[in-house]
């Protein structure tokens, strides 16, 4: 049996694809995922990446958090694309969303609620504080 290939894929492919701002460059990406969804390749990525995705969404692009959100939610659920620690990105993008607060605030909370510890020490009580499972504490 052969072994399919692996290959990481970085944040501008993503952004090419989502934005459409080289079509060029966005319908290579969409040949690439289209070969993933086939089975062709296996694609990986990881929250780092998802985390400047939707920074760049943000700032460069000006998306709404709804945007963004839904942007976060297509990759995630792309076939033939492992996304590391996808449970807790998708968490994160909902919670994103729905209690506004920053992506890697999310982010954070998500992999607390998932793995511990409750208590978590910061100056930033406004983001982590929207969060019922955290206790917010400082030094």
């Amino acid at each position: 049996m052969t072994e399919v290939e692996r290959a990481f894929v970085d944040t501008n492919l993503f952004l090419r694809y989502l934005t459409n701002d080289v079509p060029e460059q966005a319908d290579a990406v969409e040949v690439l995922l289209g070969r993933a969804e086939a089975g062709g390749v296996r694609l990986l990525t990881n929250r780092l990446v998802m985390a400047e995705i939707v920074w760049t969404l943000e700032s460069f692009y000006k998306k709404t958090k709804a945007e963004v959100r839904d942007a976060v939610l297509a990759i995630l659920n792309t076939p033939g694309l492992d996304v590391e620690a996808h449970d807790q990105v998708l968490q994160a993008a909902i919670w994103y969303a729905e209690k506004n607060v920053d992506f890697i605030d999310a982010c954070i909370a998500a992999q607390l609620f998932d793995d511990g510890p409750d208590d978590i020490y910061t100056f930033n009580r406004k983001h982590f504080g929207r969060f019922p499972h955290l206790r917010v504490r400082e030094p």
